[in-house]
């Protein structure tokens, strides 16, 4: 009786092992759904840290208990290794080449300082001048005393310009470039968004015309009280029925984001098309996973510098709960990236820095 009942245990974990396996597959290949055809599944992306860890216990368990069971974790590793990797790369690090561009991305929360810092704008601008960067790529890039910006960036970058995409009695954003390269101009990539947006700029490097995409795609639109009721749903402090209809909600708020998203993706996809003959980087803050529709698209046209030469998970996005890489630097195949990694010493913003080396490619 006691073997039988040890046997009928055993393989409701391993029956708990498969379904796990395969919600780990079915969320870490989400991103290959349009979010407008699929809003809601197109954004399970980010459960696939959950299914991760979970099909991990499995394996200790089996290592313990029963190892002849081991293959069902393994096996369920190999096939969602794509996925893995994107979320989780292992590169090592890299010498980087002479000659290399050093570019940065960072959404600056309007040099708010994280509630930490009154003098954040200060610490902003002396860590870039510090990296030593040749382009710098900021989200949130706003303040009500531009000139005096300006002359604090220019100690640094002799190019600087800020475009605002959105100025409303609600809300104020703007995209900025601060850079080493001459601007030789700058084009809005249009299409809808409540206060988001991205702006492709052309820099004259060398003999080269670089197509630099900054974006501050669409936000989730999670307002505090929705945040603080998702923390409160990880530590389970909600009963089920709660719990079940704040996850609904948010899955609904998450996809209609993903939705927006997709089009401004689309629209940028378009205009790189038009525009294919230059070097190009995209980047920013994507508010965007690495298992999102959103990295993927772009990933399909450009190689992702994290997923190519970082390490690690790589977080982005330093709130409480909300740890996710949502700021990324893809590059078109005229260059090789070097050493990305997320700056996490520097908590100046709700966000790290994103810094990555690219070389150019012999022509």
């Amino acid at each position: 009786m006691i073997k039988q009942l040890k046997q009928f245990t055993l393989n409701l974990i391993a029956g708990a092992n498969f379904a796990t396996v395969l919600l780990m597959l079915a969320t870490g290949y989400a991103d290959r759904l349009y979010p407008p055809d699929h809003p809601l599944l197109s954004v399970l992306g980010l459960t696939f840290p959950m299914f991760l860890l979970l099909n991990l216990l499995f394996l200790l368990f089996w290592i313990i208990f029963k190892w002849k069971r081991l293959w069902i974790p393994i096996v369920g590793y190999l096939l969602a290794y794509p996925p893995i990797s994107i979320y989780l790369p292992l590169n090592p690090r890299q010498d980087i080449p002479d000659g290399s561009i050093k570019v940065v991305t960072y959404n600056v929360c309007s040099y708010g300082g994280n509630y930490k810092y009154e003098d954040a704008f200060e610490r902003i601008v002396d860590y870039l001048g510090q990296q030593q960067a040749d382009i710098v790529c900021l989200q949130e890039d706003v303040d009500t005393w531009r000139r005096y910006a300006f002359l604090r960036f220019e100690k640094y970058f002799p190019y600087n310009d800020t475009t605002v995409v959105c100025n409303t009695s609600e809300s104020l954003n703007a995209v900025g470039i601060h850079s080493r390269y001459p601007i030789l101009r700058k084009e809005r990539i249009m299409y809808p968004s409540s206060a988001n947006g991205s702006v492709a700029y052309f820099l004259l490097c060398g003999s080269d015309t670089l197509l630099v995409i900054n974006n501050h795609l669409e936000s989730s639109h999670l307002t505090t009280e929705d945040r603080t009721r998702y923390k409160d749903l990880l530590r389970g402090d909600m009963d089920s029925d709660t719990a079940r209809a704040e996850s609904m909600l948010l899955i609904d708020k998450l996809g209609e984001a993903a939705v927006l998203r997709a089009n401004g993706v689309d629209n940028i996809l378009r205009y790189m098309e038009e525009h294919s003959q230059y070097p190009t980087i995209v980047c920013g803050d994507f508010n965007d996973t690495p298992i999102s529709y959103t990295r993927h698209a772009l990933a399909q046209r450009l190689t992702d510098c994290f997923k190519q030469s970082g390490r690690g998970i790589g977080l982005s996005y330093n709130q409480k709960g909300f740890w996710v890489r949502i700021d990324h630097i893809l590059c078109s195949s005229h260059f090789t990236p070097y050493n990305c990694e997320i700056d996490s010493k520097i908590d100046f913003s709700d966000h790290y820095p994103v810094v990555c080396s690219l070389k150019m490619k012999d022509k």
